[in-house]
């Protein structure tokens, strides 16, 4: 067994009867988190992490990144939702081969823990084959991040006599093969969920069949509702068999009314909000006023890697801010005059990108805050540069003050990934040139087809 001490840090736990430590140390054996106390002695020789001038936190959980849209980052920039289906589903998703989804997920979750996450939902709708399936997630492996592996399924425009992507459900042969095989442990790092449809983007049958799926295999399922359904009372159907519960989880909602929003959180589905991409893609205001009206859970995903930053300061920063912001505008129309109190406290929205987060994908037993016998799931802020001293109050200096360059060292299930600022493994220049001739080629073979 190997111990291993951070001492003398600041320590945010995100655990509420624990509280954050002003300064304090944590002790874990192997993967685990075994104590957390302003002082700990120990007898017995250890690997001494020394926590001075460092805030020590539970990593990030980014709860939705599509991570195989990594070596296309920045060209969907300047895209509405109706370009971006059109162009990456219908379009560049057809040219990935296997490899191409490998080294986009390998290099996007290597940032993600460079940038301080240690848990992502891995949203992969671009697995045409059981090959591609197994490079997204030989990909995730590589990088050793933990990851929930949620496996959707490919939307391109049909060819002559193939049914609408509407119209076919999870492939429940490839689920299988997977969940009786590479990804049956629930323990390990990596693990499974579903990607599916849902009322939005399904016919009944399809909606009814992945949602039994998801239950019977006890899986999270994940699915996207940003607009028309094509199954407009399938909600209500769905709750009416027993199919929704905790392990759904929907992503955006911003089109959701009242009435359906209460049906969905009395029954503990759970929403994944990613303000920046909805911000930009006109999904409407983010959810964040009315799903707190309403007692729901929320958590934060970073979104699409070919438009938006990876990194989950900025992701619940743009949050944060967008939530408050839409208060703020409640309290003009109603009253004129902005809210006597912020409504929105920085500490509730940290808790979103960690505890919330890893609620979401039913790991908050695990991982989500540094609570003894949970993995050791850690990252350390450099909190003496210049963006971020001196820290008055933890909590705002991480949301409001910090970012990637402050990631100093990173621990995931125990094993440090990345120490004094630099990832170990980090990637040699052949793989990053890779990466590049991935996106370069895919990009240039969609222009070339659609004639531009």
């Amino acid at each position: 067994m190997t111990k291993t001490l951070i001492r003398d840090a600041i320590v945010v736990t995100m655990d509420d009867t624990i509280g954050d430590l002003t300064t304090g140390s944590i002790l874990i054996e192997d993967d685990r988190i075994l104590e957390v106390a302003p002082h700990i002695d120990v007898s017995e020789e250890v690997r001494v992490i020394d926590g001075a001038g460092r805030i020590a936190m539970p990593g990030f959980v980014n709860a939705h990144i599509h991570t195989w849209q990594t070596g296309l980052r920045g060209v969907a920039a300047d895209w509405t939702i109706s370009e971006y289906l059109r162009a990456m589903h219908a379009g560049l998703a057809g040219y990935f081969r296997p490899d191409d989804i490998r080294i986009a997920n390998h290099f996007g979750a290597l940032n993600q823990i460079s940038s301080g996450t240690t848990t992502l939902a891995d949203w992969c709708h671009n697995n045409p084959t059981p090959d591609h399936t197994d490079a997204a997630i030989d990909g995730l492996v590589a990088s050793g991040i933990r990851a929930v592996f949620l496996h959707g399924s490919p939307k391109p425009d049909p060819k002559p006599g193939q049914k609408h992507f509407s119209e076919l459900p999870m492939p429940v042969a490839e689920v299988r093969r997977l969940r009786e095989g590479r990804l049956s442990d629930d323990e390990a790092l990596v693990t499974m969920g579903l990607a599916i449809l849902g009322p939005q983007m399904s016919v009944w049958e399809v909606c009814e069949a992945d949602f039994r799926l998801a239950k019977d295999m006890g899986l999270v399922a994940s699915m996207h509702v940003s607009g028309k359904f094509l199954t407009p009372d399938g909600f209500e159907r769905l709750a009416d068999l027993d199919l929704l519960g905790p392990h759904i989880n929907i992503v955006h909602g911003n089109i959701l009314n009242d009435d359906l929003l209460k049906l969905l959180v009395d029954r503990g589905v759970s929403f994944t909000l990613t303000p920046e991409v909805e911000l930009q893609m006109g999904f409407g205001d983010p959810l964040t006023t009315q799903l707190r009206k309403a007692g729901g859970r929320i958590s934060l995903g970073s979104d699409i890697e070919s438009s938006m930053t990876g990194d989950m300061f900025s992701v619940t920063r743009v949050a944060l801010q967008a939530a408050r912001h839409c208060d703020n505008l409640v309290s003009l129309a109603e009253k004129g005059t902005c809210p006597d109190s912020i409504t929105v406290p920085s500490r509730e929205a940290l808790q979103w990108a960690t505890i919330d987060g890893a609620r979401m994908l039913g790991l908050d037993h695990r991982i989500g805050s540094l609570t003894p016998g949970k993995k050791a799931d850690i990252v350390l802020l450099d909190c003496g540069r210049l963006n971020m001293f001196p820290v008055v109050d933890p909590v705002p200096a991480i949301l409001f003050h910090a970012g990637i360059a402050n990631v100093d060292t990173v621990l995931i299930d125990g094993r440090i990934r990345k120490w004094d600022g630099q990832l170990v493994g980090a990637p040699a220049r052949t793989q990053r040139d890779a990466l590049q001739q991935s996106g370069r080629r895919i990009w240039q073979e969609f222009r070339a087809n659609a004639g531009r």
